[in-house]
């Protein structure tokens, strides 16, 4: 998402909520049932939006809530151009938010660092 474009930072903040209400109240498909929507950027064009996961009690990725999310891609494109009333939704991809991950290992590597050497 482009920093310096207000309007796309307001879009994302807008349909990450939106995405989260959808996947809780209208998505049935069982294998996309414990995602929580982490994050979403939005090109600066609005053209595009990457949807940011978590998937609750598991670990990784998992290539089942992955294909589940992206069959539901459409239905959740066309419900929130409905939501959103704006001209053109962007296209939505999905990825697996692995900056928990991250934060922990760099955690891990400052604290590291920081122990006194044994002599």
């Amino acid at each position: 998402m482009a920093k310096d474009n207000p309007r796309a930072r307001r879009l994302a903040e807008h349909m990450q909520r939106e995405l989260a209400e959808l996947l809780r109240r209208d998505v049935k498909d069982s294998r996309i049932g414990n995602v929580t929507i982490t994050a979403v950027t939005v090109t600066g064009d609005l053209r595009t939006a990457k949807v940011y996961y978590l998937i609750f009690g598991h670990d990784g990725p998992n290539p089942a809530v992955q294909r589940g999310l992206e069959s539901a891609a459409g239905f959740l494109r066309n419900a929130l151009s409905k939501a959103l009333m704006i001209r053109y939704t962007p296209t939505l991809s999905f990825e697996l938010d692995r900056s928990i991950e991250h934060g922990v290992r760099l955690t891990q590597l400052i604290d590291k660092a920081n122990k006194p050497a044994s002599s």
